[in-house]
C-alpha cells in the first residue's frame, strides 16, 4: 500500500501542465460531486483523505544524481548588482578579510605538517634507523619495499628516508641497486599524509566520497607502479643502469645548496616549537653506537668545531701513527694526535630546548598538538572555500581547472596539469604538502577527480626534481650516489606515468580510488581500517616474514597474492562476462555474507559503538543533541508539506507517537522522503 493516496494519471497529467485549468475543474467537480459525497460520508461514516500533492511531486521527481558529478555551489547572498555603495564596499572589505584569512589558515597547515613530521621522528626515528641497519634483510626486495614504507610513514617525510639511504650507499653499508626498492617503498609512504586529511571531511557523506578517493589516487598508482616496475627492476635493472649511465657520463662537483622556499617562510614559526637534529638517524643507520643514547632534540643551534694538535698518551708504541711522533717518558708512551673539540655557543629558542622531557614524550605532544591544528585548519579552510567558491567565482575556478581543449588537443589538457602539479611542487617542495592542499578542493566539488589525477602525478614528479637539485648540493663525497638515487626516484615517477596515464583504459586508479570513495562513503569505518591496513599491517606482516627468510616469505605470500588476483579476476568476469564462469561462481553467495559483505561488519562494529556511547556521558550528550536536531529537522519538513485535511496530519502524529521503532526503521532504510 502507498504511504499515500493513489491518483489517476490522466487527470494528474491534465493538472501538472497548467495550474488554471486545475482551479477550474476542480471547482466544477466540487459543485457536481458536493452532495454524492456527503451521501457517502454518510454511509460509510468516516472521512476520506484529501488527495496530496505529494503524489504528484513523487511522479515528476527526477533520476538520482551521480555521487561523482561535481556540485553547484550556487550563491545564497545578494546580487552585486543589488547593493549599494556601502554594500558593495563591505563586500569588498570582508572577501579581502577572508583571503588574509584563507592565507593564515593555509600557513598554519604546511607549518602544522612540518611539526607533524617532526613529531613522528621523535617517536619513531631512532626505531627507523634501527630497522636500516640489518644488512640481511635489506638485501631482499620485498622486505626493502615494505621497510622503505614503514620508514618513510614513522618519519613523516621521504626526503628524510632518502637522505638516510643515501648517507648508508655513501657509506659503503648498503649498494644503490639495494637501496632502489626502499626508494619505491618510500614513494608509497608518504602518500599516508593526503590520506590523513581526507579522514577531516567525513562529517558529509559526498565529500568524504570525493575527498577520500582523490587522496587515495595517489596510494593506488604507487602501489601499481611498484607491482608493476619492482620485478622488472629485479630482473633486468634498467633503472640502476640508465642512472649509472646517466651519472657517469657527467663530471659532477659539488654546487651550492638548493633553494628551499617555502622552508624560509615556515622555518621562523617552526624553529619556535622544535628543532631536530637528523644526523642522529643517519649515525644509527650507520652502525654508530655512540648516536643510540643521543637525543633528537636540537639544544644548541650555534656551535664551532675546533680541530687542534695535541700530544696525548697511548697504551704502547705499537698504537703510533708515525714512530716520529712517539716519545717514551718513564712508563707513559706519548703521540701527537688531532683532537675535534665542540665549542657550544648559544641555545636553540624552541620550547623544549631545556625540557628533560625524553623524546617520546616530547613526540606525543606535539602529534598531538599538531593534529589537533591540522584537523582544526582544515575544517576552517573547508569551510572558508565554500563561503568564498560560490557562484561565479566557482564556475571559473572549475571551468579553468576541469575544462578540456577542443577536439584534436583533449589530451593537452592532462599534461599541462601535470606541470602545474609538478611546479606548484617545486615551489612547496614538499609532494605531501601539495596532494594534501588539493583534497580539501576535491572534497568541495572545486576539483575533479579526473583532473586531480594528472595534478597528483605532477607532484610525484615535482618531488623528485626537488630531490635532484638537493643531490646537486650534496658533498662531494656522497654526491654520485644521492644523485644517482634521485634519478631512480625520478624515472621511475616517469615510467609509472608511461604505463598508467597516456591511454584512458591503463588509468585504473581514477576506477579504484572511485570504487574505494564508494565504500568508505558507506562504510565510514573502512577509511580508517584501509589507512591501517596499507601502510602498517601489511608492510609490517612482510617486514615479519622477511625476517624468517626468503623460503618462508615466498611460501606464504605467493599463495595469498594467487588468491588475491585470482578474486580481482572473478569479480571483473562477474561483472562483466558472468556467463563465461561457472554457475557457482556467478556470484559469491555460495560463501558466508561476512566473507562477501561488509554489512555484518559494520553491524558488530555500530553495536560496539552504540555500547560504547551508553557507557559514555560525553557520547550519551552528542546523541541526545543529535536526536533533538534530527527531530526539529523532521518537524521542519512536517510544515512544508500541503494537507488539505488536517484529520491526516492528527492520524500520522498520533501514529508517529504509537509506533517509534518503525519510523527508525523506516529512516534507516531506504531514503523515502516526502518533498
Amino acid at each position: 500500500m502507498a504511504p499515500w493516496p493513489e491518483v489517476e494519471k490522466p487527470e494528474t497529467n491534465n493538472y501538472i501542465g497548467d495550474s488554471s485549468k486545475q482551479n477550474q475543474n476542480m471547482a466544477g467537480k466540487e459543485g457536481e460531486n458536493h452532495k454524492g459525497n456527503v451521501a457517502s460520508l454518510g454511509n460509510k461514516g468516516e472521512i476520506q483523505p484529501a488527495f496530496s500533492t505529494v503524489a504528484l511531486i513523487d511522479e515528476t521527481r527526477p533520476e538520482e544524481e551521480d555521487p561523482w558529478a561535481l556540485p553547484e555551489l550556487q550563491d545564497t547572498g545578494v546580487k552585486w548588482s543589488e547593493l549599494d555603495r556601502k554594500g558593495k564596499i563591505i563586500r569588498v572589505l570582508y572577501g579581502i578579510g577572508k583571503f588574509i584569512m584563507l592565507l593564515g589558515l593555509l600557513y598554519m597547515f604546511v607549518c602544522s605538517l612540518d611539526v607533524l613530521s617532526s613529531a613522528f621522528q621523535l617517536v619513531g626515528g631512532k626505531a627507523a634507523g634501527d630497522i636500516f641497519k640489518d644488512d640481511s634483510v635489506l638485501s631482499n626486495p620485498v622486505a626493502g619495499l615494505v621497510i622503505g614504507v614503514l620508514v618513510t610513514v614513522m618519519v613523516q617525510s621521504s626526503s628524510t628516508s632518502s637522505s638516510i639511504i643515501v648517507s648508508m650507499v655513501s657509506s659503503t653499508l648498503l649498494t644503490v641497486r639495494a637501496a632502489i626498492p626502499i626508494i619505491m617503498g618510500a614513494n608509497i609512504g608518504t602518500s599516508v599524509t593526503n590520506t590523513i586529511v581526507a579522514l577531516m571531511q567525513a562529517g558529509d557523506r559526498n565529500e568524504f566520497r570525493r575527498a577520500f578517493a582523490g587522496a587515495t589516487i595517489h596510494d593506488f598508482f604507487n602501489w601499481l607502479a611498484v607491482f608493476a616496475l619492482l620485478p622488472i627492476e629485479v630482473i633486468t635493472g634498467y633503472l640502476y643502469h640508465l642512472t649509472n649511465v646517466i651519472v657517469e657520463s657527467f663530471h659532477l662537483e659539488s654546487g651550492e645548496d638548493a633553494p628551499e622556499l617555502l622552508k624560509v617562510i615556515t622555518d621562523p614559526f617552526t624553529k619556535l616549537i622544535i628543532e631536530l637534529d637528523k644526523s642522529v638517524i643517519n649515525a644509527i643507520a650507520t652502525n654508530d653506537e655512540s648516536a643510540k643514547n643521543k637525543s633528537l632534540v636540537k639544544i644548541w643551534c650555534v656551535t664551532e668545531t675546533n680541530v687542534t694538535l695535541q700530544n696525548v698518551t697511548i697504551p704502547s708504541s705499537e698504537n703510533c701513527t708515525s714512530p716520529d711522533f712517539c716519545w717514551t717518558e718513564g712508563n707513559v708512551t706519548w703521540t701527537l694526535k688531532n683532537i675535534t673539540e665542540t665549542e657550544y655557543i648559544s641555545k636553540c629558542q624552541h620550547i623544549f630546548a631545556n625540557s628533560d622531557l625524553p623524546d617520546l614524550a616530547i613526540g606525543l605532544i606535539l602529534l598531538a598538538l599538531s593534529l589537533l591544528v591540522l584537523c582544526s585548519c582544515l575544517i576552517m579552510i573547508v569551510k572558508l572555500l565554500n563561503s568564498v567558491l560560490k557562484g561565479q567565482v566557482a564556475s571559473v575556478i572549475k571551468k579553468t581547472i576541469n575544462t578540456d581543449f577542443p577536439f584534436p588537443f583533449t589530451w593537452l589538457a592532462g599534461y599541462l596539469a601535470m606541470l602545474a602539479g609538478a611546479g606548484m611542487t617545486f615551489v612547496v617542495q614538499s609532494s605531501s604538502v601539495f596532494t594534501s592542499a588539493i583534497t580539501p578542493l576535491v572534497g568541495i566539488g572545486v576539483i575533479s577527480i579526473e583532473r586531480s589525477y594528472p595534478l597528483t602525478l605532477g607532484a610525484n614528479i615535482g618531488t623528485t626534481t626537488t630531490a635532484i637539485l638537493a643531490a646537486l648540493a650534496s658533498p662531494g663525497s656522497t654526491l654520485k650516489y644521492s644523485l644517482q638515487i634521485a634519478l631512480c626516484h625520478f624515472f621511475f615517477n616517469v615510467s609509472g606515468i608511461i604505463l598508467f596515464y597516456p591511454i584512458p583504459y591503463t588509468r585504473l586508479p581514477i576506477r579504484m580510488c572511485k570504487t574505494l570513495g564508494n565504500i568508505t562513503a558507506q562504510y565510514r569505518w573502512f577509511a580508517i581500517f584501509y589507512l591501517l591496513l596499507c601502510f602498517f599491517l601489511l608492510p609490517l606482516f612482510v617486514f615479519a616474514l622477511s625476517l624468517a627468510g626468503w623460503a618462508v616469505l615466498l611460501g606464504v605470500c605467493l599463495p595469498l597474492f594467487a588468491l588475491f588476483i585470482a578474486v580481482v579476476v572473478i569479480n571483473v568476469m562477474q561483472k562483466r562476462r558472468p556467463h563465461s564462469l561457472p554457475e557457482k561462481l556467478q556470484n559469491w553467495d555460495f560463501l558466508p555474507l561476512w566473507m562477501h559483505s561488509l554489512e555484518p561488519w559494520d553491524n558488530i562494529i555500530m553495536s560496539s559503538l552504540a555500547f560504547c556511547g551508553k557507557h559514555c556521558c560525553g557520547f550519551c550528550k552528542c546523541c541526545k543533541v543529535n536526536a533533538e536536531q534530527e527531530g526539529a529537522k523532521d518537524k521542519q519538513l512536517k510544515t512544508m508539506e500541503v494537507y488539505e485535511n488536517t484529520m491526516a496530519m492528527a492520524d500520522e502524529e498520533r501514529g508517529g507517537r504509537r509506533a517509534p521503532a518503525v519510523a527508525c526503521v523506516d529512516k534507516t532504510g531506504t531514503n523515502n522522503t516526502a518533498l
